[in-house]
């Protein structure tokens, strides 16, 4: 089962861009939208594994939206992206529990090495969990 990411920006060039990327180059499934409020109800439904968010959209921001994922879906990875970048903003995306923090413009290299990155933490999430269930189950 290939993971899954979800990308939500409010320009379409930019969710375009992420998305032709990542299925040219990764072999994950990728889901687009450019209203936060579906990508929350998405994050919900438990079948994202990593979220690439804009910091600046409307209704609600990318630091908004990292919050209220965190909230529902306590480990996974969200990845900020932003053309506003400054050390505060990344300094903040860090302390809420943001896998990472990318300034536009960004090289193809640099997201798709953040995604492998954040793909190797889940990887290693889900390892640990499974080491721990064994040995609980051996208690």
């Amino acid at each position: 089962m290939a993971e899954k990411i979800l990308i939500v920006d409010d320009e379409p060039d930019m969710l375009k861009l992420l998305s032709m990327i990542i299925r040219e180059k990764t072999p994950y499934e990728v889901t687009i939208t450019n209203n936060p409020l579906e990508a929350l109800d998405i994050a919900r439904k438990g079948e994202i594994d990593l979220v690439i968010a804009d910091l600046k959209m409307p209704g609600l921001n990318g630091m908004e939206l990292l919050d209220a994922i965190k909230r529902v879906v306590e480990n996974i990875p969200v990845i900020l992206i932003t053309a506003y970048g400054t050390v505060e903003s990344a300094a903040e995306t860090m302390q809420k529990g943001g896998f990472d923090f990318i300034t536009k413009p960004f090289r193809k290299e640099q997201i798709l090495f953040t995604i492998d990155r954040a793909m190797k933490w889940i990887q290693l999430q889900r390892e640990n969990k499974m080491l721990k269930d064994q040995l609980k189950s051996k208690t």
